[in-house]
């Protein structure tokens, strides 16, 4: 696969959640990588459709608001998906802080 990434990735798999803007639905991932413009996570089978959805990532002690902008299904019916960061707008500050606690 040709790589289309302006900043390499690093490993980084910890746990994480993933909140869809939209619907304030959340999922349970595992990241696989990140880098400061993105990441590549791995999402459960059921959740396909991501693409072009603003969500938001929680990774351990890493908050980012994102676009995915890659879906990939897997063999084992997961998805992996890439993000992009784009930045914090008002809004979802504003879901954040309502949300913490």
């Amino acid at each position: 696969m040709e790589e289309r990434r302006e900043i390499s990735r690093v490993e980084y798999k910890t746990n994480g959640v993933v909140v869809i803007c939209d619907t304030q639905e959340k999922i349970y991932v595992d990241v696989k990588d990140i880098s400061p413009l993105g990441m590549g996570i791995c999402v459960p089978e059921g959740h396909e459709g991501l693409l072009g959805k603003q969500v938001i990532i929680v990774a351990e002690t890493l908050i980012m608001y994102a676009e995915v902008s890659r879906e990939e299904k897997q063999e084992d019916g997961s998805t992996f998906i890439g993000v992009h960061a784009i930045k914090f707008t008002d809004d979802v500050l504003q879901y954040l802080f309502s949300h913490i606690g």
